[in-house]
């Protein structure tokens, strides 16, 4: 009997989902979980100097201190423009982060037998992502196609649900791609981040349902405007929470590592909030 136990606690173990395996994430003992994050559309690595530079997006990632990053307008292999680099992996490598790369645009490689290009978003993170998945959003007739990055990350053995997104430059399409955005946030539990390029100013019409169902890390500085770097005059990228989420020191950092200036802010959350998501 002591035998058919034993196998059975074997099988149990090798048979376990995934998901549960990063449970060797420990704990963490305090009572609060604090966590810096960051949305950079980061223009391919091209500055406003027109320089190709992937060792300077690099290094505002790692002097900002943020631990989980969502950015925009990453090459996977794509062309000439980003010297057909894998610019996700080539970014997580350097910073020594987990990654998640979404492709909106996929295309045939220009010679047999080489990668696919690809352009799309990435999520970077210091902790380890347990889930990913990638939501084409509507399109109307021949425009770029978007999607929204989903991802669940073990933020010290707890489960945050971040969101990364690009969105389109018309405004019919924005409004039903924001919609889109709220009502697949809406199937999960627990603590959410949305972020990224949303290419809408915060007085937009498209813009209000966000800004009622979620908190807006910027609220009380409309002016924390993102583009041009050189000279910004508009407010286009955003860092959104669910209500129980604490978020502090919002800031725009200034770099002219790319045409958009990349933002941060620290999120504070009780474990306690954790717990319908886990």
């Amino acid at each position: 009997m002591k035998k058919i136990v034993g196998l059975l606690a074997i099988l149990l173990f090798f048979i376990t989902p995934v998901s549960t395996s990063f449970a060797i994430e420990p704990l963490a003992k305090e009572k609060t979980i604090h966590v810096k994050v960051m949305s950079y559309n980061i223009h391919h690595a091209v500055g406003e100097d027109n320089v190709l530079d992937l060792e300077r997006i690099a290094s505002v990632i790692e002097n900002s201190g943020a631990e989980i990053i969502g950015l925009q307008e990453v090459d996977n292999h794509w062309s000439e423009r980003s010297d057909f680099e894998n610019q996700a992996k080539w970014l997580a490598d350097r910073l020594d982060m987990h990654y998640t790369y979404a492709a909106n645009l996929d295309q045939d490689p220009l010679n047999p037998g080489e990668p696919r290009r690809q352009y799309g978003t990435a999520v970077l993170s210091k902790y380890p992502i347990i889930k990913e998945k990638n939501y084409p959003l509507t399109k109307i007739g021949h425009t770029e196609q978007r999607g929204l990055l989903e991802t669940v990350i073990n933020v010290k053995g707890h489960h945050l649900n971040f969101y990364n997104t690009h969105l389109a430059l018309t405004t019919a399409e924005r409004e039903v791609q924001i919609k889109e955005m709220i009502e697949i946030a809406g199937e999960t539990n627990g603590p959410k981040v949305i972020m990224g390029d949303l290419n809408a100013k915060p007085d937009s019409n498209e813009m209000q349902p966000l800004f009622s169902q979620y908190k807006d890390a910027f609220a009380d500085q409309n002016d924390a405007y993102t583009i041009p770097a050189s000279k910004p005059t508009s407010r286009i990228d955003y860092i959104f929470t669910s209500n129980e989420i604490q978020t502090a020191n919002a800031e725009v950092i200034s770099t002219l590592a790319s045409d958009h200036l990349p933002i941060i802010a620290e999120l504070t959350l009780d474990q306690s909030v954790f717990k319908k998501g886990n």
